[in-house]
């Protein structure tokens, strides 16, 4: 079993607050505001941008493996994640995500390589994880 560590800290009221999140294995840090979650403004990053790096992250990984595991050889897969947050009655939800794929793999046919693609996003740990939202994938050939 593998064990992952992060860490946040908020302070002050949700409008007009900070915060900022700290990946403990590498000590990487980030910052986060409510306008750069409910508003648009990109001067900071958002939890659902943290999700959306580690689907993608996950997914590249996922796919990577499926593809050697397939008897293909894998130069290179890259992968965009676009996540909604969408108001929902009184609150806010996440309502998709849409996975963007290139991959630069040799021999391999595109119905194959999307087949590939999405066994890939069904079942790498993130999108397990993910289960109730709706997960949209587009995969390219490079």
């Amino acid at each position: 079993m593998s064990k992952h560590y992060a860490n946040a800290h908020w302070k002050g009221n949700l409008p007009n607050g900070k915060g900022k999140y700290t990946l403990k294995t590498s000590g990487y840090q980030g910052h986060l505001t409510f306008p750069s979650r409910f508003e648009d403004n990109k001067e900071a990053s958002s939890p659902e941008e943290l999700i959306g790096a580690a689907h993608a992250s996950c997914f590249s990984m996922a796919f990577a493996h499926a593809l050697s595991q397939a008897g293909y050889k894998p130069e290179k897969i890259e992968t965009d994640a676009e996540v909604t947050l969408a108001k929902a009655g009184d609150s806010f939800t996440i309502t998709e995500i849409l996975l963007k794929t290139t991959g630069k793999v040799s021999d391999i046919e595109k119905l194959k390589f999307e087949e590939i693609a999405g066994n890939a996003k069904e079942n790498c740990p993130v999108s397990k994880a993910l289960k109730g939202i709706n997960i949209k994938l587009e995969a390219n050939l490079d």
